[in-house]
């Protein structure tokens, strides 16, 4: 790509008809951990959405049996082997709250998984990963699967390219982060003096991560994440920008910002939306946003025509 922006192939292109891997299953509640700012984690046995899932899909959980409305929430963890799945959310409403009720042993009916994902190209294999706030999630997901010796998006599952992606994460939040941060033990050249804040689970994985926030936490980058990622990028020469490929989620605002810094430095990069869903589906329609496709603009669903797309589809940049 030369550095330029390649715009001719979406996540959607790369991806066959997706909706034979969704299912509906009883699932049970593994455990659940509650952090600071009414945040949580909450792992699920469900194998069967757990063997399908894929970094960007979300599942449409029952929070409650008196709430009859489901809520959509991104995967942040799989274990196809061991049949679960990792949720990390923050309750807000009746909804998430009556959610992060639950206990261990209770069942919770689970639709899913839902979505298409991202689509990392092995001819940018740095992946620079932007999550915002409950945007962390599919960014866990896609580093984990990205630092698998066998990853998921290689057409050969037995060919090891443990050492071909390079990703790096940059989380921020304006409060405090879903996990205890630690001082990073991995050097990454060009970050400001003084970023070494990062996530205890992706340094055992060999992931290098840093956080950004405008609360004061230490170790953190003092301001937006997508602040930091134009730090770390701008440090960068040619030879090193052409290896990169932008993926993001969080709130709306953010992935714009995180389009136009892409377009910046002339980077291909691809965005999971958040929009409010009742179906899930695609039957309601109600989580539309519109999409430029070659053929002119168009309205996408965004629980099965993405959540991902090619931001440029979606941002004017």
């Amino acid at each position: 790509m030369n550095g330029q922006i390649d715009r001719s192939s979406t996540p959607t292109a790369a991806h066959p008809a997706h909706r034979g891997s969704i299912c509906l299953e009883e699932g049970r509640v593994l455990g659940q951990h509650a952090f600071q700012g009414e945040q949580y984690v909450l792992r699920i046995e469900a194998p069967r959405c757990a063997a399908r899932a894929q970094p960007g899909s979300f599942v449409h959980l029952t929070v409650d049996d008196d709430i009859p409305m489901r809520r959509p929430l991104s995967i942040m963890r799989a274990d196809a082997r061991e049949g679960w799945i990792d949720i990390l959310y923050k309750a807000v409403g009746p909804g998430l709250a009556a959610l992060s009720r639950r206990r261990t042993g209770d069942r919770l009916s689970v639709l899913g998984p839902i979505g298409i994902g991202f689509v990392p190209h092995p001819q940018r294999p740095r992946p620079l990963l932007i999550g915002g706030g409950v945007g962390i999630p599919p960014m866990v997901f896609l580093a984990e699967a990205l630092a698998m010796q066998a990853s998921p998006f290689d057409p050969d599952p037995g060919k090891d390219i443990g050492t071909a992606w390079r990703p790096l994460v940059l989380m921020g939040s304006e409060i405090p982060f879903p996990f205890e941060a630690r001082p990073s033990t991995i050097l990454v050249p060009g970050m400001p003096d003084g970023v070494i804040a990062a996530m205890p689970l992706l340094e055992q994985l060999g992931v290098p991560s840093r956080l950004a926030s405008r609360a004061g936490f230490p170790g953190c980058f003092d301001g937006f994440v997508t602040g930091l990622g134009e730090a770390w990028l701008g440090s960068l020469d040619r030879g090193a920008l052409e290896q990169i490929e932008i993926f993001a989620c969080g709130p709306t605002p953010m992935l714009a910002a995180t389009a136009r810094l892409a377009a910046r430095f002339g980077l291909p990069c691809q965005v999971s939306l958040e929009e409010f869903m009742a179906c899930a589906v695609g039957g309601c329609a109600g989580c539309t946003v519109p999409v430029r496709t070659p053929t002119g603009p168009a309205m996408k669903r965004v629980c099965v025509d993405g959540p991902v797309f090619d931001a440029y589809t979606v941002f004017d940049t």
